[in-house]
């Protein structure tokens, strides 16, 4: 009589089931090729919405909100600035009082990424630290950096009650 004895399963099949003994009913409903897809679909949907956002940022003017007032100019020394937001609580903002008569404002976020820029006042330029882009203090063009558009304008006057004020899209221009 010979002796029928079960064949021995390959070593790896075994130690695979010693290491992952857990079965679940829907183990085979999502295949590779099917997850990479949705991962590289996933990716794609990120991207262009990234891609969507960026363009809504750049094509979006400042310019845009309700006329208002912003500060009394006794309140800003000559050479210093003034944090505000405009058009909407939103967007950060600031003010450089230039000379006793000339103001200017921009918006504060860096346009390469949005990042909050500064005035650096003995260099006389607006400054953004997460790239080291530089911006004229007067007209917010570019000094150096990665930008390549100028800082977001926002128009405003000095009016004869001593307040400045943002104008907004009432300019006339």
């Amino acid at each position: 009589m010979t002796d029928r004895r079960p064949e021995p399963q390959p070593v790896a099949a075994q130690i695979w089931k010693r290491d992952f003994p857990y079965e679940a009913a829907a183990e085979e409903e999502v295949t590779r090729r099917e997850f990479a897809r949705y991962l590289v679909a996933g990716a794609g949907a990120l991207a262009l919405g990234n891609v969507g956002l960026a363009a809504w940022t750049q094509l979006r003017t400042i310019n845009e909100g309700e006329p208002r007032a912003i500060v009394d100019a006794a309140s800003v020394e000559v050479g210093g600035t003034h944090l505000f937001r405009y058009p909407t609580d939103a967007d950060p903002a600031v003010l450089l009082r230039i000379s006793d008569t000339e103001v200017v404002a921009f918006s504060q976020k860096c346009t390469h990424l949005g990042c909050v820029v500064y005035y650096e006042a003995d260099e006389h330029r607006w400054h953004c630290p997460c790239h080291e882009g530089n911006f004229d203090a007067e007209t917010g063009d570019v000094i150096s950096g990665p930008p390549l558009r100028p800082l977001g304008r926002i128009d405003v006057e000095t009016r004869d009650d001593g307040m400045i004020w943002a104008l907004g899209r009432d300019t006339g221009s």
